[in-house]
């Protein structure tokens, strides 16, 4: 029997490109929780959880995640069988409660180590994908509308994205529909533009906003009011004329349900951190099938670990019909993969290797974590 025989969690900090502008927070690094699993047959497999901005926008933080992993997911993952990941989870979901994200790191981990050991994708482990490439957007967050065209001018001309979502709502409306407005008209029908609210509107504001996006050119409002007004959801998705999309609400299949059962929401952000998981991810998904809603796989910023678990899930989804945002290595400054992933025409592609089929540049990881003894030589002054 194949035993886990140790777990290894470490803090990570990686600068941005540029300062990430949201509505909860402004980022300017990105903390992330990698996670190793050691097995006894000698295989590694790895995971990883990522917030935005620490506990900005949610209940954990990397911090805690890899607190709680430590103290209260090791020992009870050191009596599991390596070889029976869903087993593991059933019982990790027996004694510890909520931990989404920390869940999700966990199962990521434990799906490489047997994708390595079976010589299979994590995306044929959890039921087979039906794409090798996955549409990308990229999020314009500066706030300034000048930059942003010219950053989506240049992400255009290299085909490495046409698809762009505005964080908006630190702004007064008429300022923020201003904004998305410029940007539309400076990128025409070459690109497609979306919004982000982050829940920073009254279901008032977001009636107004919604439509002045439409007139706008805006092609989607994600999550415009807070996540418990899920009747104001219903209200905004039943007259709206743009998509309205449920995200932050979306915490796993029940919410998913509960949402599909009000229709609360036109299409769903499905993000397998925030859904507990790869399979609740893909629970959350088959609940939008059945329901008639629109799909779109979202991202927590991840670098390059989350992002390809993502990936290997979003692969597998029958219809994905708004894309995705899995471009959270693309906003660090340092890569910290063997081999970066790729970005071309317009979309990522999944890796077909075992497990998650990646590999950790571990020169860089050392010198990126929280815990690294940096020597610095002083220099005599002149």
């Amino acid at each position: 029997m194949v035993k886990i025989e140790q777990i290894e969690t470490v803090l990570v900090d990686i600068p941005t490109i540029r300062p990430h502008v949201l509505a909860m927070a402004t980022m300017r690094s990105q903390a992330v929780c990698l996670v190793r699993l050691y097995c006894s047959d000698g295989i590694v497999g790895i995971g990883e959880a990522t917030t935005i901005g620490g506990l900005a926008y949610g209940p954990e933080s990397p911090e805690g995640i890899k607190l709680a992993i430590d103290t209260y997911f090791a020992p009870i993952l050191k009596s599991c069988t390596a070889t029976r990941p869903a087993a593991a989870m059933a019982l990790l979901s027996q004694h510890i409660v909520g931990n989404h994200f920390a869940k999700c790191a966990v199962e990521t981990a434990l799906l490489d180590a047997q994708g390595k050991r079976t010589g299979l994708p994590v995306s044929e482990l959890i039921g087979g994908r039906v794409r090798d490439r996955l549409p990308v957007l990229w999020t314009l967050a500066s706030g300034n509308t000048a930059l942003d065209i010219e950053e989506a001018e240049r992400m255009i001309a290299e085909r490495r994205h046409n698809v762009f979502k505005l964080k908006i709502g630190k702004r007064p409306l008429k300022d923020d529909v201003a904004h998305v407005a410029a940007i539309k008209r400076a990128l025409g029908d070459r690109a497609s533009v979306r919004v982000d609210v982050n829940m920073a509107w009254d279901e008032p504001t977001a009636k107004q906003g919604v439509a002045m996006l439409a007139d706008a050119g805006c092609d989607l409002v994600e999550q415009p009011i807070t996540k418990q007004n899920r009747a104001g959801m219903a209200r905004l998705s039943a007259c709206s004329a743009i998509p309205i999309m449920a995200d932050e609400a979306l915490t796993g299949p029940a919410s998913a349900y509960d949402y599909a059962t009000q229709a609360a929401a036109n299409v769903f952000a499905v993000k397998i951190e925030q859904s507990g998981g790869l399979f609740a991810a893909r629970q959350v998904q088959a609940i939008a099938d059945a329901a008639g809603i629109a799909l779109y796989g979202g991202t927590m910023l991840e670098a390059g670990i989350g992002t390809i678990a993502s990936a290997h899930v979003f692969a597998t989804f029958p219809a994905l019909s708004f894309g995705t945002e899995l471009f959270g290595p693309l906003l660090l400054t340092e890569e910290i993969l063997a081999t970066p992933l790729d970005y071309s025409d317009f979309s990522l592609a999944v890796p077909d290797g075992p497990g998650l089929g990646i590999a950790l540049d571990e020169d860089r990881v050392q010198f990126h974590r929280r815990d690294a003894s940096r020597s610095t030589i002083s220099l005599p002054a002149a």
